[in-house]
């Protein structure tokens, strides 16, 4: 296995021993597949960051654990990829990532963290009393955890760096207000199911202001995945159950599926409010399905983070991030870096 790393930098990465790493290198047997995985991500992760490592300063090793699309996640890597090497200390990323997250498997990788050490964590994942408390244990043993996108606020996290969501949702309720102006009919408000409190936050948001903006219209709660197929059949069936649907608010993604469905059913969706400058979303938007994208600097909030966490650490001065702006994208102000163009 090719590698320009000392042993010892890749077991830091990879969360394993050097003799592992011994192993996996000179292809030795009785290493689990998975641990060769693991390693094989380690060396990638430091080619990807060997830039940064490059320069000069204090060192710091980050956790970052995720429980997210890989649309999302993806964004966040290239956001942290390019932000990294312009702070003013070496960081290190270790990216811990999965799609769904079965709570106990979440638990355990914020247990096998504090076990092995870390400078931080920036952790995305529900708001559930089982991961306030493993943040508790995680700060116990002087590792702060950052929260990011989604908050855990009842719990020791060190800070929340991200949007205010209450306000996202508020903007959409508002976008959507305007874009159906004069124009009957309900609208839906659709998150991806579990317990993240900034998807709460944002369908808050939406529901309070629109009921103040149009007290007459309709909202209707629907909770998906986030995945296209799952999202064009649960909104296949509201179509079918209400005749009037002409607004979509997609909090938590699948709106490839979202236009399938209206496509399927041959109506309009007159308002169609999203979150996040995807591919997919970028695409969705240029094409005229989606009418506006929330949007935030990922890359101030990585900013943030680190900020945060070379003060925790006395590097710098301590410092409190405050929740980003809030960005309405619409077809005629798509940055060019979303569309693929320099």
């Amino acid at each position: 296995m090719a590698h320009r790393f000392p042993v010892r930098e890749i077991a830091r990465q990879a969360g394993v021993s050097e003799a592992t790493v011994d192993r996996v290198l000179h292809g030795r047997q009785g290493v689990r597949p998975g641990t060769v995985l693991q390693v094989q991500q380690a060396i990638n992760e430091l080619d990807a960051q060997r830039t940064q490592l490059r320069l000069s300063g204090r060192h710091f090793l980050v956790d970052v654990v995720m429980e997210t699309p890989q649309r999302f996640s993806r964004l966040t890597r290239r956001a942290l990829e390019a932000e990294l090497p312009t702070l003013p200390a070496v960081f290190r990323a270790r990216y811990r990532v999965a799609e769904r997250w079965p709570l106990p498997d979440l638990l355990a990788e914020l247990a096998a963290i504090g076990r092995h050490g870390s400078d931080g964590v920036l952790l995305k994942a529900p708001d559930v009393p089982e991961v306030a408390e493993a943040i508790g244990r995680l700060a116990a043993a002087h590792i702060p955890v950052i929260t990011m996108v989604t908050d855990v606020p009842r719990s020791l996290r060190l800070a929340y760096v991200g949007m205010d969501n209450r306000a996202a949702g508020a903007t959409a309720a508002y976008l959507i207000h305007r874009f159906l102006s004069g124009r009957a009919g309900s609208v839906l408000a659709m998150t991806s199911g579990g317990d993240f409190h900034g998807e709460s936050e944002r369908a808050a948001g939406f529901v309070a202001t629109l009921a103040d903006l149009d007290p007459g219209r309709h909202v209707l709660s629907m909770v998906s995945d986030g995945q296209d197929e799952t999202c064009a059949r649960r909104i296949g069936d509201a179509l079918a159950d209400h005749d009037d649907l002409v607004g979509v608010y997609s909090i938590g993604g699948g709106n490839r599926g979202i236009r399938a469905a209206f496509t399927g059913a041959g109506r309009d969706c007159a308002a169609f409010v999203a979150h996040d400058l995807t591919p997919d979303n970028v695409e969705l938007l240029a094409g005229g399905t989606i009418s506006a994208i929330l949007h935030h600097d990922l890359r101030a909030d990585v900013r943030g983070a680190a900020q945060t966490l070379m003060g925790f650490h006395g590097a710098l001065p301590r410092f409190r991030p405050r929740p980003a702006a809030v960005s309405v994208v619409t077809p005629f102000n798509i940055p060019r870096g979303a569309l693929g163009k320099s």
